[in-house]
């Protein structure tokens, strides 16, 4: 049974939210503050490297046991602490680009001052947990004077990247409420699909 050729629908309408437009960090189109951009840009570099490094690191401690039947205990402390750092300078670069998971079948139905409204209390609570975070984070980096059993790292490099990743991503949740507010009271609000303001 042959099916009539229909065109295929465009995804793209299903994942992009029009109204986040303004808050997005984009640096292929340049749009945001260069400084995020590049920080952003940084971290996906430094990401990656640190990929290449655990893989390296895991891969010497496989061959090390199933060649040399020695495993290698520096390579599995360092796995851990790439690994740690992998983790919060995803999640900042993630926060960045607006690829962290999220439910947004509200934000989209609703127009865009209110959907503004609720992207400004969003990245105000963001901020604030943030700002936990880096509290804590420094509270535990002025306590830790301990060292890495094997390597000899001090922990506060491995602490370090907590703090980074939560002052990063409180910094961009700053910008982006400031560009809710600017949409709030903006007169120019950027009509929806069915023409609502």
């Amino acid at each position: 049974m042959d099916k009539p050729d229909t065109p295929i629908p465009d995804t793209a309408a299903f994942f992009d939210d029009p109204q986040r437009e303004p808050l997005e960090i984009d640096t292929e189109q340049r749009r945001g503050p260069a400084l995020f951009r590049w920080l952003t840009l940084a971290m996906e570099h430094t990401i990656a490297a640190l990929l290449v490094a655990l893989i390296l690191s895991v891969s010497a401690n496989v061959v090390g046991r199933a060649v040399l039947n020695h495993s290698l205990p520096w390579a599995d402390e360092l796995a851990r602490m790439l690994f740690i750092w992998l983790i919060f300078l995803g999640a900042a670069a993630a926060f960045a680009r607006y690829e962290h998971i999220a439910v947004d079948i509200l934000v989209r139905r609703l127009k865009p001052r209110a959907a503004h409204a609720l992207y400004l209390f969003q990245h105000l609570v963001i901020t604030a947990l943030m700002g936990v975070i880096v509290w804590g984070g420094f509270l535990v980096m002025s306590r830790a004077s301990g060292r890495t059993a094997i390597l000899g790292v001090p922990w506060n490099i491995v602490n370090v990247s907590l703090v980074l990743c939560a002052a990063f991503i409180a910094a961009v949740a700053i910008w982006r409420a400031w560009q809710s507010i600017l949409q709030i009271r903006s007169p120019n609000v950027m009509p929806t699909a069915d023409g609502d303001r």
